[in-house]
């Protein structure tokens, strides 16, 4: 590094690639490093989320940043090596965490200044990284979309996975009763420690979601598939907030069915809720504090060189495999 902040090596490693495919489309080598404007910040990364919306991106099914070479991820951790100009707020040296900033698979990433936030002490890069994106996407479904209370009957899918798992924990610590849905046994035992009262395979689901009771409040489909069911799943006047397809695009609604029991469809999309600097600090504060008071916990996380991100997402594409993983840049500290 040069006096004022400017890197001397204008490459960096990254994980990208530049057709769409299964993960043999990926490659790890040396890559322009990005322009540093003034309302941006250089990032020297310690840690870097993998998330399945990285491997649809691969896949050319998610919008992706720029043109080809595509660099993945948007979550991660590490310290500031440059400052723009323009930037008054960060400083050289200080640690930082971030959940969507573009192009994060590299050793370095050039964040807009307002998309960061600032990691106390007590939380490490590898758990901030492995925590930010999903933490805030639970929180914001918790507080925003669902807007929960005590006594509410909510049913979370995937109950298992990253989201789904805080999703979870947050609705129950706030007193709701927690259906949960998850594919395999081990999992639906998984849901059960996380605070689901009640779990169900996805074998006629709807069924026995209606056996409790007329249905629950609040649906969290994260699936898209599975709307009508969700929606049958509803008691009157109840809503489902979809803010996925992991099963694929969902299906067209009657509007009318809608009205006929007084139930909704609303949809939830993280980047709605992360408009202002110091909401998106606020969110982060809180997510720790919850991880501090033992409301959530953290994932167990797996670890890959960054060199390794091929292995990395052929492991997160088997549906067996749980917790999360964190991608490890091997440049120099």
């Amino acid at each position: 590094m040069i006096g004022d902040g400017r890197i001397e090596d204008s490459a960096v490693k990254a994980l990208f690639f530049d057709r769409f495919g299964g993960p043999e489309v990926l490659r790890y080598s040396a890559l322009p490093d990005q322009a540093l404007d003034a309302a941006s910040v250089l990032v020297k990364t310690s840690a870097v989320g993998l998330n399945f919306a990285d491997i649809y991106r691969r896949q050319g099914v998610y919008v992706l940043d720029g043109e080809a070479p595509w660099i993945g991820g948007y979550e991660g951790a590490g310290r500031i090596v440059a400052v723009g100009t323009g930037v008054d707020r960060w400083r050289i040296g200080q640690r930082v965490g971030f959940l969507d900033v573009p192009r994060a698979h590299a050793e370095r990433v050039c964040a807009p200044a307002d998309r960061l936030v600032a990691l106390p002490d007590d939380i490490d890069d590898r758990t901030a990284a492995a925590l930010l994106l999903q933490g805030v996407t639970a929180q914001y479904l918790v507080e925003d979309s669902g807007r929960l209370a005590a006594g509410n009957r909510v049913l979370v899918q995937a109950a298992s996975g990253g989201v789904g798992r805080l999703l979870t924990q947050m609705a129950a610590a706030l007193g709701a009763e927690v259906h949960a849905l998850a594919s395999t046994p081990s999992k639906r035992e998984q849901a059960r420690s996380n605070g689901a009262s009640a779990v169900y395979a996805y074998d006629d689901w709807v069924a026995q979601v209606r056996a409790t009771g007329d249905g629950v409040d609040v649906v969290y489909d994260s699936i898209g598939t599975t709307l009508h069911d969700s929606l049958a799943a509803l008691r009157p006047g109840g809503r489902v907030v979809i803010f996925g397809k992991a099963g694929g695009p969902p299906p067209a609604i009657d509007p009318l069915s809608l009205m006929e029991h007084s139930k909704g469809v609303v949809g939830g999309d993280l980047w709605t809720y992360l408009n202002r600097a110091e909401s998106r600090q606020s969110r982060a504060d809180r997510l720790f504090a919850a991880l501090r008071a033992g409301t959530i916990t953290a994932p167990k996380i797996t670890t890959f060189p960054l060199s390794e991100g091929t292995a990395a997402h052929r492991l997160l594409e088997d549906r067996s495999f749980a917790g999360k993983i964190v991608l490890i840049p091997e440049g120099p500290r």
